[in-house]
Order: structure tokens, then sequence, then C-alpha cells
């Protein structure tokens, strides 16, 4: 079972692609995970990352996926795997489509988490991090027992850059103008499938699980 998960930052996708890698018993494959993997080995196509990531570049398409299909040629994902934050691109989609035509398999299901731009700020304007130990709250939905002290350590937690509603209203837009095509892009090859991810997390991995069969 070959899934991509789609959605805008914050919709919780990645929440949900771990939790679909656990109950298939298929690898949870995020871009970040794997640049890192390769980076830290040392390896040739981790080595051509490094350097545009030193920049602050964006790694180019051809190679990200260069290093996705190196991924999923490895051996734990023969029974399928979880792909969350690939692809972002039109082009990655189509590069990423080309290179399993060659290996003569296709994306069985595109799920995308679909969650309106106002409750994805309001969700991240809502989250707290420790900068002590680097626990996670959610002033509404996982809340500290102290207000704004993390249980675990004691420090005073902070709202980080990144969930900032100008900065989340940035990352949106971004969403908008070079993702949300990819929807359309998965519809046209049938593979595209819908789920509200406003509700509860267990009743989005419900309506995830009926679309993957149990």
């Amino acid at each position: 079972m070959k899934v991509i998960m789609l959605g805008a930052p914050g919709a919780g996708k990645g929440t949900q692609a771990k939790q679909i890698a656990d109950k298939y018993s298929i690898p949870h494959i995020s871009t970040g995970d794997i640049f890192r993997a390769n980076i830290k080995n040392g390896t040739e196509l981790g080595q051509k990352a490094k350097k545009y990531m030193d920049q602050g570049l964006l790694v180019p398409d051809e190679l990200t996926c260069d290093l996705v299909v190196d991924r999923i040629k490895q051996a734990d994902c023969k029974n399928g795997y979880v792909l969350d934050g690939f692809p972002r691109t039109i082009p990655q989609a189509e590069a990423l489509k080309a290179a399993l035509e060659k290996m003569g398999e296709t994306i069985d299901y595109a799920i995308n988490v679909e969650v309106p731009d106002e409750n994805i700020v309001n969700r991240m304007g809502g989250r707290r991090a420790c900068p002590g130990c680097g626990c996670t709250y959610h002033i509404k939905h996982n809340p500290p027992k102290v207000e704004d002290i993390c249980d675990v350590c004691g420090a005073k937690l902070m709202l980080r850059d990144d969930d900032k509603p100008e900065t989340v209203t940035k990352r949106l837009s971004v969403y908008h103008e070079q993702t949300k095509p990819l929807i359309d892009f998965y519809k046209k090859e049938g593979v595209l499938r819908e789920v509200d991810g406003t509700q509860d997390l267990n009743d989005v991995f419900q309506a995830i699980t009926e679309i993957l069969g149990a």
C-alpha cells in the first residue's frame, strides 16, 4: 500500500502518517528524515543536499526525488510506505510518477487532510513549546497543568516563531500556490481521497482507515 499524505502545514498529516505506518506496519517516510539520514551517513546524495541546505536554499526537485526514490527502493518498503511532505510541487509529483513507472509501481492513495486556513491559524497559534526539554502543548487541546509552565521541567513555555499567526499565514500562502495544485493532479490520477481534518484526531484516523481498508 503506497500512500501520499497531502494537507496544509498544521493540518495534522504528520500525526496521521505515523498512525497509518504503525497500523499497517509500513514505513513513515518524511523528506526531513531522509535528508538528515543521508547527511549523517555522508552519502553522495546527502552531500549534494547539504550544499543547498547550508546556504539556506531549497533542495532542487530532481535531487529531492532521487533521495525519496532511493529510500523507497529499500527492503522495508516492499509492502508499501506513507510519504509525508513529498511531493510538494507538480514537478516533484511528475518526477515521482516517472520514477515509480520505471519500477512498475504506482501510488495507491493520495489522502488530503482538509482543514480551513482559519482553523490552522488558530490551531497553531495555540501551540506552546518548552525551550528546556522540547515538550509541546496546546492551550486548548493539551494544556499544561499550570498555565505557561512545562509539566516536565518547570520552564516557562513559549510560542515558537513558526507558530505565530503572521508566519503561519505566510506558510499557508506558499502552500496554496505550490502544493494545492497537487490535489488536482492526484484527482486526475484517480487516487485522491479527502478527509475532514477538523474532526477529533481519532475520528480523522478512523476516516482514513475506512478509505485504506481495515
